[in-house]
């Protein structure tokens, strides 16, 4: 692993991570995106459509694509939002919630594996290093430096 890049082990990690979840999902002809949007909809209160693109860190065009998909499958329904007459709530149906326990199911049991796997010292060590990845590109420190290193 010496010679390979942190966004490297990143990039190809998360896309063995996708890769299980969609071949999972296509078990019941269902997307990891799907299965993701589920777990983000609360299930007793619904959630603002507007609170879902960034609580799940997807563009707003994927989403809708996203939802309309799982509300044609009869999955989620929307509602306006009686606090914002502009807003809708998305709530979702018998079969949504249904579907949202299989996918909390398959999470916890990714998450369980590979707990099985690691010591806690190294999974808090990830923890720590992921916090530390995230915070520094929130706080725009990787590419707003000064260019001074660079010449």
């Amino acid at each position: 692993m010496k010679d390979k890049t942190i966004d490297y082990v990143l990039r190809t990690t998360w896309l063995a991570v996708t890769k299980m979840y969609n071949e999972e999902a296509s078990k019941f002809e269902s997307t990891m995106a799907t299965g993701f949007a589920l777990l983000s909809i609360d299930p007793e209160k619904g959630t603002p459509s507007t609170s879902l693109g960034p609580k799940m860190g997807m563009e707003a065009t994927s989403l809708s694509r996203t939802l309309k998909s799982m509300e044609e499958r009869g999955l989620i329904e929307r509602r306006p939002n009686p606090e914002d007459g502009r807003g809708v709530l998305i709530f979702l149906t018998d079969f949504g919630r249904e579907k949202r326990a299989y996918s909390r199911e398959k999470v916890l049991t990714f998450n369980d594996t590979i707990k099985k796997s690691v010591s806690e010292e190294q999974l808090n060590h990830f923890y720590e290093v992921a916090e530390v990845i995230n915070n520094m590109i929130s706080n725009k420190n990787i590419y707003n430096q000064k260019e001074s290193s660079i010449k």
